[in-house]
């Protein structure tokens, strides 16, 4: 019975259990929401979030908060395709190369104001923001490029397909082969928090910043991969977003930060930092896309969408608040006794 307890206590099982009913009330309104071509559907849906949502992870593990990558993105992906146009180099190694450099110099950026001058993230990444969007659309452009007139190669890979199934209503069903990138990302990230001494020094940071640096962790120094990472990882999720939208639009991605950060919180990581799991994480990534992609098979307005996304954030921060004053309410009549 105790292990049973401690089982329900864990976000992540919360979440899995709320998946689990929410995808059965679902199906049992529309029996379509269980047909393959609309698991596909999901899947894809949840490829951007998720792989934005393994950055923010880590800055919130870190007891940091990150709002910029959207515009870091934006930036990386605008500026990458203008690139190709200007000089007819399609390569898509190069692509992402680019995209992804030029994501890791803006996020070294966000690094150099809080590791060095000990800003607020919060502050900081707000600023830089606008900053980022500011000068991608004063300096480099603001019209919105088809991705077809300019890389045949980023063309070919939003059409391709990692499985194709024959869907019985007639044509295929396929899940896009983007789905790997956040694969292979999300199994990167657990690597490095459970396997490496910059994983236990991510943890360490949230717990306590100065218990941090006095067991010898280099703060200063996680923190500039802390940041850099986060702008890698935009860089490319830019690429993989304009290969999946076929068009590169300075104004697109506004506003999803909302989403990522609702999804990471939901998986059980504390704004406080010191905890969070990618396994919480992409059961969060689930839970948000699969809300946002069935209001419409519920016949729910999408207005509604943001509503809903709101409510979730303020349950997924309360959890683990209630969970850690019954744990000391616990504790406290313990050691009365």
């Amino acid at each position: 019975m105790a292990t049973l307890r401690r089982l329900l206590a864990r976000q992540e099982v919360i979440i899995a259990l709320t998946i689990i009913i929410l995808s059965i009330f679902i199906g049992l309104v529309n029996p379509s929401f269980f047909s393959i071509p609309n698991v596909f559907r999901i899947l894809r849906s949840g490829i951007i979030v998720g792989m934005f949502a393994m950055g923010v992870l880590i800055v919130l593990i870190s007891g940091g908060i990150d709002v910029s990558f959207p515009a870091i993105a934006v930036s990386a992906m605008y500026i990458t395709v203008v690139f190709i146009r200007d000089t007819g180099i399609d390569s898509l190694v190069l692509s992402f190369v680019v995209a992804g450099l030029i994501g890791l110099a803006l996020g070294l950026f966000n690094a150099f104001f809080i590791a060095l001058f000990k800003l607020p993230t919060l502050i900081v990444t707000l600023g830089t923001l606008s900053l980022f969007r500011g000068l991608l659309l004063f300096f480099v452009g603001s019209q919105r490029i088809r991705i077809a007139e300019v890389s045949p190669v980023l063309s070919d890979l939003s059409r391709g397909n990692l499985i194709t199934i024959d869907n019985p209503a007639g044509g295929v069903a396929n899940l896009h082969i983007a789905f790997v990138f956040l694969v292979v990302l999300a199994v990167i990230v657990w690597l490095l928090l459970r396997y490496t001494m910059l994983g236990r020094a991510i943890y360490a940071m949230g717990g306590d910043l100065e218990a941090a640096e006095r067991v010898g962790f280099n703060v200063r120094r996680t923190q500039f991969f802390i940041y850099g990472f986060v702008g890698l990882v935009a860089g490319i999720t830019g690429i993989v977003y304009c290969s999946l939208s076929r068009e590169a639009d300075p104004f697109s991605i506004v506003g999803i930060e909302l989403d990522v950060i609702a999804a990471v919180v939901l998986g059980g990581a504390s704004i406080m930092g010191g905890r969070g799991t990618v396994v919480g994480t992409l059961l969060g990534v689930l839970l948000i896309t699969l809300i946002s992609s069935s209001l419409v098979l519920l016949g729910i307005s999408s207005d509604w969408q943001r509503f809903v996304v709101g409510i979730l954030i303020i349950i997924g921060t309360s959890i683990p608040v209630l969970q850690l004053r019954q744990r000391q309410r616990t504790q406290s009549a313990a050691q009365a006794v």
